[in-house]
């Protein structure tokens, strides 16, 4: 029995990017209530989770369904509907929700444009209202802070009547490509960790930065450098203290032939103290051919 506590499925209205936020008092609730499709839509099932109503209600949005017929067909298949509770919105931004009426009090969700705010066993009313209030009212900013301040709302209401413990956050392209490492924006856990949600924006931070690596080095096999540039700088700026970053940024940009901006970006590495460690790992992914000579020689004068 996993009793999955507050969660909210959305799509940003600017971007069509489609994500969903979890936390509960369980172990590890990521693995279980958050399904999510570019191009589709956005499923969270829990209370007294049964993870079929995330498949089907997917499967039903694949298929040109509507979020309320999908959700409920696959509540018609359920004889405990009355213990489950299910947010789901498409890909178009069509919403649709269910609370059971045997859900572990406080219980209840709250839809709005384009999104859905679910919460079970709430230590006192009003989560799923907090979190749709924070939503909203962060619509300028990305799709990502605006599901963290939905959590961070939740929490800040009450939450969980039995504590913290775990959180997810998945936020996806709006379409699919023939690159699902960049259709997946953000897909961070927190499976049991004393604050959690404090936790999961550190790592959603690292995910986003991560994220415009992975659209930057896809620029530089395109030969789109300018577009590639900005993309490293965005990554290196989201997290700065992560060394690997400004590596494959200097990397990359000295093998595209971008050798100032390359050795600017190498600073950062040797400010750090970890020039000794990463010049060891540009010489072996030269020495096998993934990077030019000239790269070494550019980098560290060899």
């Amino acid at each position: 029995m996993v009793a999955v506590t507050y969660s909210i499925v959305a799509r940003c209205p600017s971007t069509g990017m489609l994500g969903i936020g979890i936390a509960s008092h369980v172990l590890a609730v990521g693995r279980v209530a958050r399904y999510v499709e570019p191009g589709v839509g956005v499923v969270a099932t829990q209370s007294l989770v049964l993870m079929a109503h995330g498949h089907r209600t997917l499967a039903g949005l694949r298929a040109g369904l509507s979020p309320q017929q999908s959700l409920s067909d696959s509540l018609d298949m359920d004889d405990r509907a009355d213990v489950r509770q299910v947010g789901a919105v498409s890909a178009s931004g069509e919403v649709a929700a269910h609370t059971g009426q045997a859900c572990i009090p406080v219980a209840g969700h709250v839809t709005g444009d384009g999104f859905s705010a679910q919460a079970n066993m709430m230590l006192v009313d009003g989560v799923p209202e907090a979190m749709a209030e924070a939503f909203t009212s962060a619509a300028d900013d990305p799709l990502v802070q605006r599901l963290l301040a939905a959590l961070d709302a939740a929490e800040s209401v009450g939450g969980d009547m039995r504590g913290r413990q775990s959180a997810a956050l998945v936020v996806t392209a709006p379409e699919a490509s023939d690159d699902p490492l960049v259709d997946l924006v953000v897909d961070v856990r927190v499976d049991d960790h004393p604050e959690p949600l404090v936790e999961l924006r550190r790592l959603a931070r690292l995910a986003v930065a991560n994220h415009r690596l992975d659209v930057a080095d896809g620029l530089i096999a395109a030969g789109e450098i300018s577009g590639a540039a900005e993309a490293y700088r965005e990554a290196t700026e989201a997290a700065p203290e992560y060394a690997e970053f400004s590596f494959w940024q200097a990397a990359s940009l000295a093998d595209a032939g971008l050798v100032d901006e390359a050795r600017q970006a190498w600073e950062a590495i040797d400010l750090a103290g970890e020039s000794e460690r990463w010049a060891r790992v540009l010489r072996r992914t030269a020495q096998v051919g993934l990077l030019g000579p000239a790269v070494v020689r550019a980098l560290l004068d060899e």
